[in-house]
């Protein structure tokens, strides 16, 4: 088996076009956009649909990637390294859930929901800092950058030192 299942890596690639798009709304355009800002409200209402989509996209992707046959783990050469990289894919998994979670205990805990998706007159809280999951959705976040970092320095090292290939089992092609 050289290659992921043609649905995995199709997930993949869209998750992480989401996943990036998600961490650079939120710490970029929210982040700096002040909840008395009109605008606030459509910026936060697509913060939150990526997230609600990338949710369901992670357990669809989960779930296939347990159902579906797959290459065996990428070796570094480095028993080290190779757990550091298993442990790595499990956190995306783990830190991607985690985000989400802490963004929806934030959405109901502010009223988001009633606001963002059914028009309520409420406002806007002040600011989202009182609210306790916003520390933990906040640092989640700088830790997914990190291991998103990480994944793709290990894309490089496998790419450009190894030499292995290891990009074309998250592409395209034939799977045997």
């Amino acid at each position: 088996m050289k290659r992921y299942h043609p649905v995995l890596v199709t997930l993949h690639w869209l998750l992480a076009a989401m996943i990036i798009g998600g961490l650079v709304m939120g710490g970029n355009v929210l982040a700096k956009t002040p909840n008395s800002d009109p605008a606030k409200i459509l910026s936060l209402k697509m913060h939150m649909s990526i997230g609600m989509i990338i949710l369901v996209l992670m357990l669809v992707r989960l779930v296939i990637r347990f159902m579906t046959k797959k290459p065996p783990h990428a070796d570094t050469g480095s028993t080290v390294l190779n757990l550091a990289g298993k442990g790595a894919h499990w956190a995306l998994y783990l830190l991607v859930f985690a985000l989400t979670a802490s963004g929806l205990a934030i959405a109901n805990i502010a009223g988001l929901p009633e606001i963002v998706f059914f028009g309520a007159d409420t406002p806007l809280p002040e600011n989202f800092n009182d609210i306790a999951p916003r520390a933990a959705h906040g640092i989640i976040s700088k830790l997914l950058v990190l291991v998103i970092a990480a994944h793709v320095a290990g894309f490089l090292f496998h790419q450009y030192i190894r030499k292995d290939r290891l990009f074309s089992r998250m592409w395209f092609g034939e799977r045997e």
